[in-house]
């Protein structure tokens, strides 16, 4: 299966979920134009809180389909954007990918994968139970399922049906860690 975008979110609020759109304008070195979380400089709450001097590494979130799937199988009904995620792909292992990946996105976009999205209990107020799912121990330490991170590198704008390249870095495979 050729990896592409399955759907594209945007909120101009800091909200837990994004709102599904016809496209999306990814801006270098800021976001996505029109996204609460846009910005050079950190715009989770928290994380300005604590530092608002930070960069900005989470400017975009992407999320597999393939983890709705699986999730629907243990009872949760989750649907682009409920995540908090700006992209949603298929066909891509982006747990898989090694810090610094580039992902070319549509036929201009690259984006930098900076880590794993550190899922909070905010995603059991919106479904309970479904934290414990995406973030759990094993014998190996913390597994994270709930998407990665990115900056963007080249903008421009993607869309639903958009084709998805991977070109790995240079080096040997750096696994991600949260950002």
């Amino acid at each position: 299966m050729t990896p592409r975008i399955v759907a594209v979110c945007r909120s101009g609020k800091h909200r837990f979920s994004k709102q599904p759109c016809s496209d999306i304008h990814v801006i270098a070195g800021l976001g996505v134009e029109g996204d609460a979380h846009a910005g050079a400089h950190v715009q989770h709450l928290s994380r300005v809180r604590a530092d608002p001097t930070q960069p900005n590494l989470r400017q975009v979130h992407l999320i597999h389909q393939e983890l709705f799937a699986e999730l629907a199988t243990k009872g949760f009904d989750l649907r682009p954007g409920d995540l908090g995620e700006n992209i949603t792909t298929l066909g891509i292992d982006l747990l898989g990918l090694s810090r610094d990946s580039m992902l070319h996105l549509g036929g201009e976009v690259v984006l930098r994968v900076t880590g794993l999205r550190n899922p909070c209990a905010q995603i059991d107020a919106f479904a309970p139970g479904l934290l414990r799912e995406v973030a759990f121990k094993t014998s190996q330490g913390i597994i994270r399922k709930a998407g990665i991170m990115a900056i963007v590198e080249r903008g421009g704008l993607l869309k639903p049906g958009d084709l998805i390249t991977v070109e790995q870095p240079a080096g040997p495979h750096i696994a991600l860690e949260r950002v």
